[in-house]
């Protein structure tokens, strides 16, 4: 097999693990070395930076022959495929060839078992060594520490990696089991935890000792398959909450369960990808993130997914009424930021502009506050949007015509949290 069927086939085999960034590190142009690593680089794949460029990473697997056979893989070493293998020498000059053509601006690689963890892991740091130090090469490198590889591996792999990830991909241990028995919950965690700590030692070396090497300044990430298990949106957000907590993870990804293979274990393999419970997910990961909320806020024993018409944000607030109207002029940064359709960066010009004068819905609306959702839930100087006309009994249905992207008819009942607003 040539090397354009290499890449064509392990480039394919690649596809269904969406775990890969280019965020989260900046190193600038050496003296000797070739290429740069931009933090206003993010994305995966085909993204685009900051000016406006489209940036791209070579995505592939150093193998897709496998030892496990993990039920819900195209990979699995049961399936029937057409199987390949770089060598280290061939995957590090295929990434160089196309950095110096410009196809590319960093590495992604991931990795099937072949063999054994260990042995897969030495072919992946043989390539990042000819990389980083035959080639000199000093862009971005994302590589997946594959569960089970011994410590001192993961360790060298860190070095030459500007990202680790582990992925969990089953979110039950019960699910692990069933759907892959080869693999265990603790082969998972230890790769997590002791990146975790390398990067908190890294850091800290790097203050004492100026030339001190570097362990994946990036950070981690995991990837969760949504769909494969029974596990419902909360079992799967409580578990984001926790490995963002207790690991440091950049990033959670979520991959909608897409069916390759026939099993009384799996969804019917005609069964469409949950792509709008992924959406949903990728929301409520957001206002972990970035907005304050907690994953026992937004689901619960009684409402264990997600409202398939309404964003979880707005489907929390129709929940928590008794907390609106919000004033924009008196409301702090906090509550702000739990109002649907204003996001952190509206939610700081907003208490940026307030200090020097009254704000009107069209200040609002320059600011980037997404009106259309936020009207329902605020008032400017105790007043409320004019025209605005709704009811509680209304609402939830003009916001699922608002998600729907159509113009909600307005109610001819005023809401009960405006009864006294003027």
């Amino acid at each position: 097999m040539d090397l354009l069927d290499k890449l064509t086939v392990l480039a394919d085999a690649a596809k269904y693990d969406a775990a890969c960034t280019s965020s989260g590190v900046r190193r600038g142009f050496q003296p000797g070395k070739i290429g740069n690593t931009s933090s206003s680089i993010a994305g995966c794949c085909h993204s685009f930076s900051a000016d406006g460029r489209c940036i791209t990473l070579l995505k592939v697997l150093m193998t897709n022959s496998c030892v496990y056979d993990c039920k819900y893989c195209v990979n699995r070493r049961s399936n029937e495929t057409r199987r390949a293998a770089f060598t280290p020498k061939e995957l590090a000059d295929l990434t160089i060839g196309f950095y110096r053509r410009n196809y590319i601006e960093g590495l992604f690689l991931s990795s099937a078992v072949l063999r054994n963890p260990d042995y897969t892991t030495e072919q992946m740091i043989r390539s990042l060594r000819i990389l980083r130090h035959d080639y000199a090469f000093n862009g971005y490198i994302h590589a997946k520490a594959i569960p089970g590889t011994s410590p001192e591996l993961v360790y060298q792999l860190g070095l030459l990696a500007d990202r680790l990830s582990v992925n969990i991909e089953l979110p039950s241990e019960a699910g692990l089991q069933a759907l892959a028995p080869d693999k265990n919950k603790s082969a998972i965690l230890r790769p997590m935890t002791q990146i975790r700590d390398q990067v908190v030692q890294s850091k800290a070396e790097l203050v004492k000792y100026k030339h001190a090497p570097t362990f994946a300044p990036a950070g981690q990430s995991t990837q969760l398959i949504v769909g494969a298990t029974a596990d419902s949106d909360k079992h799967i957000l409580y578990l984001t909450q926790s490995l963002y907590r207790r690991y440091r993870l950049k990033r959670v990804f979520y991959s909608a369960y897409v069916p390759v293979a026939e099993s009384s274990l799996l969804p019917a393999l005609d069964t469409k990808p949950p792509l709008l419970r992924e959406h949903r997910l990728y929301q409520a990961d957001w206002l972990l993130r970035f907005y304050g909320f907690r994953a026992e806020e937004l689901l619960s024993d009684e409402q264990p997914d997600f409202n398939p018409l309404i964003d979880p944000k707005c489907n929390w607030a129709i929940q928590h009424l008794e907390q609106f109207p919000v004033e924009i002029m008196g409301a702090d940064y906090e509550m702000l930021l739990r109002v649907p359709g204003i996001g952190p960066i509206s939610a700081r010009r907003i208490v940026s502009a307030r200090r020097m004068a009254h704000l009107t819905y069209e200040d609002l609306k320059k600011m980037g506050v997404v009106l259309k959702r936020a009207q329902f839930f605020i008032t400017c100087s105790g007043k409320r949007q004019p025209g605005l006309k709704f009811s509680s009994a209304t609402l939830t249905g003009q916001l699922e015509s608002i998600e729907r992207g159509e113009l909600p008819a307005p109610a001819q009942e005023q809401l009960s949290l405006f009864d006294n607003v003027g």
